[in-house]
């Protein structure tokens, strides 16, 4: 059974869907109990930071994550639970965040630039390449011209490059894809990414951490 961690964040209907889509049990829930139980947990989300991470505290969802991973348990988050699993977070006037992984989310600058010269888009929204930087199981079988879809206007930032899997360009080169010993996390939407993204979520499924 796989844990999709519900802190009052949107989205996590459609992970759920992409998850039984591949042929996986998945339950979508906010219980300590079921957390310890299962096989591996998803930490999805959209939403802001500030208000994730007071959910997480009142819900005790915040000790559960760290606990789990701690535990060994292989842990994939998207988007919003790949932003918050940092020390820190720039959105909210600076929110503290669960620091798993050493370093900061950050936010796109307006007055960062696109590669044309023009004013860059934020938030970045819609496809992108990855480029890999360090190999990991759960990216098998993805190619170097797979687009994923992005809606975002904060990135991670991890303090460590060893903790940088994959970048995307958007003004900048950002860590588009994170991960340290039991945990992978990816800023864009594997379940709104189509072939790949369902490739990507098959692999997390099947992945056999050494953690």
């Amino acid at each position: 059974m796989i844990a999709i961690i519900d802190y009052d964040a949107g989205n996590l209907t459609s992970v759920a869907r992409a998850v039984s889509h591949i042929g996986f049990e998945c339950v979508v829930t906010n219980n300590s109990n079921e957390i310890e139980n299962a096989e591996r947990i998803i930490f999805p989300g959209v939403g802001a930071a500030g208000s994730a991470m007071e959910s997480l505290k009142r819900l005790g969802m915040d000790a559960a994550i760290k606990d789990a991973f701690d535990a060994g348990k292989p842990i994939l988050g998207i988007c919003l639970g790949t932003q918050i699993i940092m020390g820190y977070s720039e959105e909210d006037n600076g929110t503290p965040c669960l620091g798993i992984i050493s370093g900061s989310t950050r936010a796109f600058s307006t007055e960062m630039k696109a590669e044309d010269g023009s004013s860059l888009k934020i938030p970045h929204m819609g496809w992108n390449r990855v480029s890999v930087k360090n190999n990991h199981p759960v990216l098998s079988g993805m190619g170097e011209t797979d687009e994923f879809y992005f809606v975002h206007g904060y990135y991670p930032a991890p303090d460590d490059s060893a903790h940088v899997i994959g970048e995307t360009d958007h003004g900048i080169s950002f860590a588009s894809i994170i991960g340290f010993k039991n945990i992978i996390a990816t800023q864009f939407h594997p379940e709104k990414s189509g072939r790949p993204g369902l490739g990507l979520l098959k692999n997390f499924c099947t992945w056999k951490t050494t953690s």
